[in-house]
């Protein structure tokens, strides 16, 4: 199953070359979640070549504008470039009034509708239940509402390998092989046995995106044995004060959170514009949880 993480920002809210503003892309097979749209987020869809028909669902995690200010020029472009698919969107209560607002005074007419579907961002709780993904919300502590969101893929259904089949194969016994069940032909007389045409499907993957971010260990249970994280690491521990203050999270205390939970693997992301260099960043967090990476602008994590 393809699961992969693509890195569209990773800077906070003052401007820095070569760092965009939060937003990423995660894609489930075929369909692609947009977590959170920072200014310019449509450039980087358009630089990585997203198909954007692939985005049905865009998650928000809070309205501090490094994290939305880029979402009414992409649903605009979409709108110009003649969208017709609807487009849900989680965020906590407000963003509606903002969408709302400047489609107003702009007199935009959207060709598509958008679906707005308010955060409670106090608790943990399902967001949606498709075939293809389970996904939650996880509660943030910062200096207004904000919660992270908690993706678990589920397991495929079972592989037809198409060289093992016989010539003629009935078509409507594919769906049965899928489902794991043995078949037998009664015209034939023939059994055919699921082990000998099919092989096991992609197994569940798990994912935490958690956006800005005191240290808080109360997701910890939640988030036990996760396969990956991204989780913000705004400064480190020279600046353990300042990040206290602003409600975020240093380098090493995103690590002690991946290790704690068990994670596979932590990605760091959304560091201040004072720093120039990252080498503090992957130092501090590698010290306590090895297995981790560097945000980077159009970088793909393999889940």
């Amino acid at each position: 199953m393809t699961f992969d993480f693509l890195v569209l920002g990773t800077g906070s809210a003052t401007p820095v070359i070569n760092r965009n503003p939060s937003a990423f892309l995660l894609s489930i097979e075929n369909e692609s979640f947009l977590i959170d749209c920072g200014e310019g987020t449509q450039y980087q869809l358009l630089e990585y070549k997203v198909k954007s028909s692939r985005i049905r669902h865009i998650f928000i995690s809070h309205l501090h504008g490094d994290h939305y200010f880029g979402l009414i020029g992409l649903l605009s472009s979409w709108n110009m470039n003649q969208r017709k698919e609807d487009v849900t969107i989680f965020a906590p209560r407000g963003l509606d009034e903002i969408l709302t607002t400047q489609f107003k005074h702009s007199d935009t007419r959207l060709n598509f509708k958008i679906i707005f579907i308010e955060t409670n961002t106090e608790n943990a709780y399902h967001l949606i239940d498709t075939n293809l993904v389970e996904v939650s919300t996880i509660p943030l502590h910062h200096r207004i509402p904000c919660c992270g969101f908690l993706f678990r893929s589920k397991a495929s259904k079972r592989k037809i390998v198409p060289e093992k089949l016989p010539q003629n194969f009935p078509i409507p016994y594919l769906k049965m092989l899928k489902d794991g069940l043995d078949i037998f032909d009664e015209l034939s007389g023939i059994t055919y046995l699921n082990k000998d045409f099919t092989i096991e499907g992609g197994s569940s993957k798990s994912f935490a995106y958690c956006s800005d971010t005191a240290y808080n260990e109360l997701k910890i249970s939640q988030l036990s044995n996760i396969d990956a994280i991204y989780h913000e690491a705004t400064f480190t521990e020279s600046e353990l004060k300042r990040a206290e203050q602003t409600n975020h999270s240093t380098a090493q205390q995103a690590a002690t959170i991946a290790q704690k939970i068990n994670a596979k693997k932590l990605i760091i992301g959304h560091y201040s514009s004072r720093y120039k260099s990252l080498e503090l960043h992957i130092k501090e967090a590698q010290s306590v949880f090895e297995n981790t990476f560097l945000a980077e602008e159009g970088k793909i994590f393999k889940i």
